[in-house]
């Protein structure tokens, strides 16, 4: 008998034979919440392929995307030119990760990304946001020979142990404990910060230029202030990038709308991967990262494992390549003014519309209690079941009747936040904004399909509880 020929392994085969099985199959290996919850409120899609701004089902239905991946697809889905650099790195067969040479490409790509923060000298390559922020606590804290970080209430920072010691959500942090000593001041509150720092032993603040929670911008001149405040009291600022940087804001760090802020620590990631391999990356001070790695005793004191991997670094290339050569940052400057003038322009014409605000291709959408009688009611009735209802009321037909993905801004908001790729333009405004108007139209008839889904919506809180 003849050895059967090996038959190697087949993905599109795989995938052919099998994808129809995909939530089954994370039900019973993965995260058993994820498909739950997407049965529950209609998001259990089967997207067959996506490109830029949108995916498609089975159909041909397609669909526009203001989601972006939680905001790593900045170019898109599958920008050629960042496909092709990865083409090119996997047929180059480089001598990858050998953790003993200096490759050139994370050299490369370090140089790139420094001359959009000149003031800063060096740079860490990891894997994710989470990592990125993680070096940075760590760094802050040697550096300064301080233990304590302080974070601003309602942020995100990540969701490992160090970045969850930073996380101004305590449904995230509850169960976790203990974490690392560091404490929460409310965003924009310079004396709360200034009375921490007086107590001699906080290392650095970590900030959002814009929280991801409820898109809360800090307010204008904090950082700036609270800058001079940490370098008086020996303390570092570290801006968490992660979100708003790589041109999301229509800057390409948000922190550069604000003159005269430096901070001595960025951590970026997300859109810096060209929505294909994972990269993250911490930028530094030169003495700061001279003080980490010391001497050649420490010189693998802080590492990854695949931190500056030729894939990630090919990509991250490519992605600050097409920035420049497709004019991004001005588009999302540009595109994010005309979708937020436009919403802005209906909060008078709807009662339950309370605020749009945000910058660039960073959009908050929040839902007040309207004044009507019968609106009011109706509104009650969400909060009292779980505060965020009516939002995922607003997602939800979105999704259904527009074939818009959009995201609820976080647990128990009122607020929609809007991060689409940055690469829409004016044809995605219109779609946007025409559905959006139909949806509130219908909130506001008091009609039925909406209001009988947020009916089902509080069974399902209520049950939760």
């Amino acid at each position: 008998m003849t050895a059967a020929e090996p038959k190697g392994f087949d993905l599109a085969g795989l995938l052919a034979e099998r994808g129809g099985e995909r939530y089954e199959l994370h039900a019973k290996y993965l995260n058993h919440q994820l498909p739950r919850m997407l049965h529950t409120i209609g998001f259990d899609k089967v997207y067959e392929r996506a490109e830029g701004a949108y995916f498609w089902d089975a159909e041909g239905q397609d669909y526009l995307d203001m989601l972006a991946g939680f905001g790593v697809m900045g170019l898109g889905r599958h920008h050629p030119v960042v496909r092709k650099a990865l083409h090119d790195v996997l047929d180059a067969g480089l001598a990858d990760l050998t953790r003993f040479d200096c490759q050139p490409l994370p050299g490369l790509l370090a140089e790139k990304l420094l001359t959009y923060a000149p003031h800063l000298d060096r740079v860490f390559f990891g894997n994710s946001g989470t990592e990125a922020v993680e070096t940075a606590l760590k760094f802050a804290r040697y550096a300064t020979g301080k233990p304590r970080v302080l974070y601003c209430g309602h942020a995100f920072h990540g969701l490992t142990t160090g970045s969850l010691s930073v996380n101004g959500e305590d449904g995230f942090r509850d169960g976790f404990a203990p974490l690392l000593p560091d404490t929460a001041v409310p965003l924009g509150d310079l004396e709360a910060l200034e009375k921490e720092l007086k107590r001699g032993d906080v290392a650095a603040l970590i900030v959002e230029p814009i929280q991801g929670k409820g898109v809360q911008e800090a307010p204008p001149g904090y950082l700036r202030a609270a800058q001079e405040l940490l370098h008086r009291h020996k303390g570092l600022l570290i801006a968490d990038e992660v979100q708003t940087g790589i041109g999301r804001t229509g800057a390409f760090f948000a922190y550069q709308h604000e003159d005269g802020v430096e901070p001595d620590l960025v951590c970026v990631a997300k859109s810096l991967s060209g929505g294909y391999v994972p990269v993250g990356a911490t930028l530094g001070k030169d003495w700061i990262f001279k003080k980490v790695y010391s001497s050649m005793d420490r010189v693998l004191v802080h590492s990854a494992s695949f931190g500056s991997n030729a894939q990630a670094m090919a990509a991250g290339l490519a992605t600050l390549s097409v920035m420049e050569d497709e004019q991004v940052v001005a588009n999302a400057r540009v595109t994010g003014e005309l979708l937020r003038t436009r919403l802005a322009a209906l909060v008078d014409r709807y009662e339950l519309l309370h605020e749009v605000r945000g910058r660039g291709l960073m959009i908050g959408i929040e839902f007040g209690r309207p004044k009507s009688l019968g609106l009011r009611s109706r509104w009650t009735m969400l909060q009292a079941a779980r505060k965020g209802l009516f939002a995922q009321m607003v997602v939800v037909p979105l999704l259904q009747r527009h074939r818009i993905l959009t995201q609820v801004s976080g647990d128990h908001l009122e607020v929609i936040k809007l991060i689409p790729p940055l690469v829409i333009g004016e044809r995605e405004v219109d779609r946007f904004v025409n559905a959006f108007t139909e949806v509130m139209d219908d909130a506001h008839g008091g009609g039925g399909l909406m209001w009988d889904f947020g009916k089902t919506l509080v069974k399902q809180a209520v049950a939760n509880r």
